[in-house]
């Protein structure tokens, strides 16, 4: 008998084989790309508003978007990478990174807030 017959019971295709071309390493570091992430975002803002002064967007037609604008392109960027298999790592990192930015930053302000009121 061979082992074609169809009477027979047929072997399953082996699972690790077929996954192992879709289950390529991931690229970039997750830690990394947190800390990067936060570090840049507190750089453009802190940064930002120390240079320009506290009401800087404040002067401008997009007084209020102005703000917004990099969270908003920071935010599709960290989209993008981390859809990518390369770079899903990285991507998620700065994803973490954007939300540790508004809990700590978040933070900061509402400091900040309370100091000036009192």
């Amino acid at each position: 008998m061979s082992e074609d017959s169809p009477d027979g019971p047929q072997k399953p295709p082996d699972p690790p084989q077929q996954n192992a071309r879709r289950s390529g390493p991931r690229g970039g570091s997750l830690g990394l790309g947190a800390l990067v992430g936060a570090l840049a975002l507190y750089a453009v803002y802190v940064v930002g508003t120390m240079a320009r002064g506290p009401y800087a967007w404040s002067v401008s037609f997009f007084a209020v978007p102005a703000a917004f604008i990099p969270i908003v392109l920071y935010l599709a960027v960290a989209i993008v990478l981390a859809v990518r298999r390369r770079t899903s790592l990285w991507g998620a990192g700065l994803l973490i990174g954007l939300g540790a930015f508004v809990l700590l930053g978040g933070g900061l302000c509402i400091s900040l807030l309370v100091q000036a009121r009192a």
